[in-house]
């Protein structure tokens, strides 16, 4: 496996990043990383190298630019993006654009956690050309919900004691999806609080998150049955 590819894209006048990483040999597929509130770090690199490991191109998409917010005033930017569909949703089709100039011709799935589990449901909610949409502990609520088919394949991993979800979004989002004719799962962990993947959430010093690596380990697990069925051998 080669490094990870630094390239760029301009959207809404400020200058993005993304890193590609390809795997060895002929790639099955391409999924592009939405990375969470704190965008790409260790834990989004690991996830890339893992789907560069199982033969597909990784692709991780940049929230705020690379001469972006650090610290709360990122979090703060963040929380305030989630909240904003029409300019949230324009960002991550300028991400997919960027991440499909770089595998051209190769179909396309999205994989988010926290803040990007919320961004791929709403790329599959946007009509986004991608096959698969893969949510761990993203936030389920929208305010612009599918008025129209979706047509990927939705699997959300969530903790069943994730404040940030409370069990009425969960019932929401279903509704949401058998509405929109959705082929989706949800497979859901009792004990699992948010950011359930991710080992650093244990020093975090927030109650609302936690790593659990049965959740972690079968989610992934699960995440790779998807892959296999949208990008078949």
């Amino acid at each position: 496996m080669s490094g990870f590819e630094e390239r760029r894209f301009v959207h809404g006048g400020t200058e993005h990043g993304l890193a590609v990483l390809r795997p060895e040999g002929a790639a099955r597929g391409a999924v592009l990383i939405c990375p969470t509130i704190f965008n790409r770090n260790d834990a989004m690199d690991r996830r890339a190298r893992m789907l560069a490991d199982a033969g597909y191109v990784a692709a991780i998409a940049d929230f705020y630019g690379i001469d972006g917010p650090e610290g709360d005033e990122m979090m703060a930017r963040g929380r305030a993006i989630m909240t904003e569909p029409a300019a949230f949703r324009s960002m991550l089709t300028a991400n997919l654009a960027a991440a499909q100039d770089a595998a051209p011709g190769m179909p396309f799935a999205a994989m988010g956690f926290c803040m990007g589990g919320m961004a791929v449901l709403e790329m599959a909610r946007d009509g986004a050309d991608i096959r698969a949409a893969i949510s761990f502990h993203g936030l389920l609520q929208t305010d612009a919900p599918a008025s129209d088919r979706i047509a990927p394949v939705i699997m959300v991993c969530q903790g069943d004691a994730d404040p940030m979800v409370p069990r009425d979004h969960v019932a929401a989002f279903e509704a949401e999806m058998d509405a929109a004719e959705a082929d989706w799962s949800l497979l859901v962990f009792g004990g699992a609080k948010h950011g359930f993947t991710d080992p650093a959430s244990d020093t975090r010093g927030m109650d609302a998150v936690a790593y659990h690596a049965r959740a972690d380990r079968q989610s992934w697990s699960a995440a790779m049955m998807v892959l296999d069925e949208v990008f078949p051998r």
